[in-house]
């Protein structure tokens, strides 16, 4: 079969033998696929630094229709993140993005929506601002990736209504009614659903949370209305989904409890 070239971001990697490759990448045309890189370890491989994580490139393979893996040729960089890598909180965004990328996305099945996603979110990661820390850029490009991750992936439950009982959690004629959520629970349950639960690990997403979640899912990154994000800014948002993730793809994120020890760093300090 002739040789392919799409526009891809690289995932992850594994060592294969001495000096292969074995890397998963996404394609805007074919999806999520892996294969092998010959030689990518030597010094003077042909790949050269466009097999770092989320590096965006145009990758050339063969693929067979009878092998799962497929031959890449070689990879031409378009654009490295090797800017974002020097600063920690941007590097560990990058680990988040790469992770649930490679844990949600089926193989071999084109996503133009979470392509654009992916590139969005690199480029909200370098759109630096005044009085705006490379922190609360990589909090902000998580929490959003992470809640347009779980809808695209048709795992998002109805924010505004409880799994319980069906009544309506934020209603404008009244007031908003406490939310919240458990491990291995697709959704929300109100204050009353809560009490007659048999689970006792709840956590409460608030009605705060809850609006900024409506703003993200209808708003560009860099066009929400809130300015000023910091490590505590929807922090049971980010549980929340990372918890809808984890339960979907059965394992633990990694990058996720790293953010979160991140993120109580600054709290442990003031105690």
């Amino acid at each position: 079969m002739p040789a392919r070239v799409s526009e891809a971001f690289v995932l992850c990697t594994y060592p294969l033998k001495e000096a292969d490759l074995v890397v998963s990448f996404f394609t805007r045309d074919q999806g999520k696929l892996r294969g092998v890189a010959k030689r990518a370890r030597r010094p003077k491989s042909v790949f050269g630094a466009g097999l770092e994580r989320l590096s965006h490139v145009r990758m050339a393979y063969f693929q067979r229709e009878t092998r799962e893996l497929v031959n890449l040729d070689s990879c031409e960089l378009i654009r490295s993140q090797f800017d974002l890598v020097s600063d920690y909180c941007s590097g560990l965004a990058l680990d988040f993005l790469a992770e649930v990328s490679e844990q949600l996305l089926p193989a071999a099945e084109p996503n133009e929506k979470f392509f654009r996603l992916l590139v969005s979110m690199l480029d909200s990661l370098r759109a630096a601002s005044l009085n705006e820390t490379a922190a609360a850029r990589a909090y902000r490009a998580v929490t959003y990736f992470a809640l347009w991750a779980v809808r695209l992936a048709g795992w998002l439950p109805e924010l505004h209504v409880c799994l319980g009982c069906g009544s309506v959690l934020d209603d404008p004629h009244t007031h908003a009614e406490r939310a919240f959520y458990t491990r291995g629970r697709a959704g929300l349950v109100c204050q009353d659903c809560r009490r007659t639960a048999r689970s006792a690990n709840f956590w409460e997403l608030t009605a705060e949370s809850r609006l900024l979640a409506s703003e993200m899912l209808r708003t560009p990154i860099l066009q929400l209305s809130r300015n000023h994000w910091s490590q505590n800014t929807a922090a049971d948002l980010r549980r929340f989904l990372v918890q809808q993730i984890e339960s979907h793809a059965e394992r633990r994120l990694v990058t996720a409890r790293m953010m979160e020890e991140m993120a109580a760093v600054p709290a442990a300090a003031a105690i």
